[in-house]
């Protein structure tokens, strides 16, 4: 599903790469959780996967695709393979949850019937069928949390890649947000990549543990 072979990355004028010699392999299905100190790599790694970078050196695959060698008018196409969520959630705030799941799928001119199908169920996969009309603004950070995923899951990602999806959060939530991704991993076969620093709050929920820039 993700192959890095040899894989360096050197920012321009930076002394040190921000990877060095990387080579994982991750399956389909798996959920693997990337830990390291702030500035190990970890951002870097997932701006790599979804070719918002290129590497300096090495090859990477994702989803069956050699990046190196990816045309630039096909980036898009892999970018719904590879749902992304960050750490700020990233909503629209004068939209409902509704509204911010189905965005995606407004913007890439699917039918209000597809739609009406599919946001619902999405909704019910995160734990939010019966809060879709309220904005962002009235619900909770765990919760905003969740309506981010939701967005993500919408388009059908092979693989789902989050930054620091659980420093924003209590422990409580926290501990939803990873119940709520294990099950995507168990029930939908998806491959869940996780970049943190907070190994503990892990523990339990992912297949493997990564650690970068050692």
């Amino acid at each position: 599903m993700i192959r890095f072979e040899n894989v360096s990355k050197i920012y321009p004028g930076q002394e040190h790469p921000a990877l060095d010699n990387v080579n994982l392999e991750i399956e389909k299905g798996e959920f693997v959780f990337l830990v390291g100190l702030s500035g190990s790599g970890k951002s870097t790694f997932l701006r790599l996967v979804l070719r918002e970078e290129r590497p300096t050196t090495g090859t990477i695959h994702v989803a069956g695709k050699d990046l190196n060698t990816l045309p630039n008018h096909k980036v898009p196409e892999l970018r719904r393979q590879v749902g992304t969520v960050f750490q700020d959630f990233r909503l629209l705030p004068n939209k409902t949850i509704t509204e911010n799941v189905a965005f995606a799928l407004h913007v890439l001119g699917h039918s209000q019937k597809e739609i009406n199908r599919e946001v619902p169920e999405v909704l019910e996969l995160v734990g939010l069928e019966d809060k879709g009309d309220r904005k962002p603004s009235e619900i909770s950070g765990g919760e905003q949390q969740r309506v981010a995923i939701g967005a993500a899951m919408v388009l059908q990602p092979k693989i789902l890649v989050l930054d620091e999806p659980t420093s924003a959060l209590d422990p409580v939530a926290a501990e939803e947000v990873l119940a709520i991704l294990q099950r995507l991993v168990h029930d939908v076969g998806i491959t869940v990549i996780i970049a943190e620093h907070r190994l503990e709050r892990v523990i339990g929920y992912v297949d493997r543990v990564v650690e970068i820039g050692v």
